[in-house]
């Protein structure tokens, strides 16, 4: 497969990680807050008083509320480098609906948070000894191999801004589900199918997985949209093991709940 954007992400991540390796080895309902005999849009007015909305957090209290090293076990966290970073701008999409999107997938801002930052998460490698023979040796070289790199994006929002970021992915998954182009960082890029995930945590999520096409070759992604309050988080995740053929892996359970946790 040719060299994408996506790809080199993923494959630099996963050197970074096993280079350190190597040098350290719902609410209620209206019924709940209103007392009986009142009519509908009364209790409709209570209970809507009663939920004060999500404070939107400052650059230096998304920063705290981000995962950081040590947040999930057997993971490698780091803030994401500049070479990692794709700005909005640099995302060009065919369809502007399928644009939330391409966006998450990239690791760029969906909507307009009012703050937002970034984190490589990098799964460490599974123990597995090089010095055998026939299929275990195999097995130990996949094993090697299967390396998760997921790039985090965390954003905060005034007003509805997390909750339509959720709604804008969900619509252009739907919408965009039989593919679409898109060209980020001045590289062509093809979604050939997009199918959903069952994932739980924060307010709201959902997930994906995502397949991109090159040269012939099928790559899959997972991406995962979270949401709690007026923050909203989304993962973009890639295995090298899995690169090529179309391989799958399991969705970045772990570092969905660990962000979810210091969410709430």
């Amino acid at each position: 497969m040719r060299s994408t954007a996506i790809r080199r992400t993923a494959v630099a991540a996963a050197a970074a990680s096993l280079a350190l390796l190597a040098a350290g080895c719902g609410g209620g309902s209206d019924s709940d807050s209103v007392s009986g005999g009142k009519g509908t849009d009364a209790k409709g007015k209570e209970s809507a008083a009663a939920k004060p909305a999500a404070k939107a957090l400052n650059a230096a209290e998304l920063e705290k509320v981000a995962l950081a090293q040590g947040d999930v076990n057997g993971h490698k966290i780091s803030a994401a480098a500049a070479k990692d970073v794709v700005p909005v701008d640099g995302i060009k999409v065919a369809k502007e609906v399928c644009a939330p999107l391409a966006h998450a997938l990239m690791g760029a801002e969906v909507g307009a948070p009012g703050a937002f930052t970034k984190r490589t998460v990098v799964s460490e490698p599974k123990k597995g000894s090089m010095d055998k023979d026939g299929a275990d040796a195999e097995e130990a070289f996949k094993a090697a191999f299967d390396i998760t790199t997921t790039q985090l994006a965390l954003g905060s929002y005034d007003g509805k801004g997390a909750e339509e970021s959720v709604a804008s992915l969900r619509t252009a998954a739907t919408e965009c589900a039989g593919g679409f182009d898109f060209t980020a960082a001045g590289e062509k890029q093809k979604v050939s199918k997009i199918t959903e995930e069952q994932i739980k945590g924060g307010e709201e999520a959902v997930a994906w997985t995502v397949q991109l096409e090159q040269g012939g070759e099928k790559v899959k992604l997972k991406l995962v949209a979270l949401r709690q309050g007026a923050t909203f988080a989304s993962f973009s995740s890639m295995n090298l093991a899995a690169m090529g053929g179309g391989g799958d892996f399991e969705l970045p359970t772990a570092v969905v709940q660990a962000q979810a946790a210091k969410l709430a």
